[in-house]
């Protein structure tokens, strides 16, 4: 089983992703975490990853299909995989679609996160953490108990990311926009496109996101 997840920056994949993994005995996978392991290990495609990010060149496409597909025939994806952050371009998903079709695998499923980009705007700005626990705060969704202070650790000092600011964010989400909404046809061609509300609470977003694993 191959599931696809799509959205925008921090509209709840990653969260899902290890929420799927453990529900449904799928390995999950970030992009991300792939590219750092492949440069890491030293393979031949992370050496190849290595040299492209040294000189500050973007990884090609059919260097990312190629990491995925080498990824995805490791024993802990034997029962399957939920890719997170991959496919990101059309080319990307063409490609890999050839890959599983030499392998005589498809795509389960590919579930859209769909959110409004001001609230996704709202949702990411207004994020900072305690500096000294770690602990996660929001302005509005998940306010200090008492100002100024942790309500785990009492510590005074906070941390917000620096790319966490509103024209930052805009600029993800235009990326977002551009690279991967292409994509979104090419999935609905294939009956495998469903989507959920990023925005809904937290257990009613599993809920969702199990009623359309149960039903492929």
């Amino acid at each position: 089983m191959i599931v696809v997840l799509v959205g925008p920056p921090a509209s709840g994949k990653g969260t899902q992703a290890r929420i799927m993994e453990e529900k449904f005995d799928l390995k999950a996978l970030s992009t991300g975490e792939m590219l750092r392991a492949a440069v890491e290990q030293q393979t031949e495609i992370g050496q190849q990853v290595e040299e492209r990010m040294a000189s500050g060149d973007l990884v090609p496409d059919d260097l990312i299909v190629a990491m995925v597909a080498e990824r995805i025939k490791a024993s802990d994806c034997a029962n399957g995989a939920i890719l997170d952050g991959f496919p990101r371009t059309l080319a990307q998903a063409e490609m890999f679609d050839e890959v599983l079709s030499k392998r005589n695998l498809e795509l389960s499923l590919v579930i859209l996160f769909e959110a409004d980009d001001e609230a996704m705007v709202e949702r990411i700005s207004g994020r900072f953490s305690c500096a000294s626990c770690g602990e996660g705060y929001h302005d509005i969704n998940k306010p200090l108990t008492r100002e100024g202070i942790c309500d785990v650790c009492g510590e005074k000092r906070f941390r917000r990311r620096a790319d966490d600011n509103p024209e930052t964010i805009r600029h993800r989400l235009g990326d977002y926009h551009s690279l991967t909404e292409p994509l979104l046809p090419f999935f609905r061609e294939k009956d495998v496109l469903k989507s959920v509300d990023a925005m809904a609470e937290m257990d009613d977003l599993k809920f969702a996101i199990e009623s359309l694993m149960k039903a492929t």
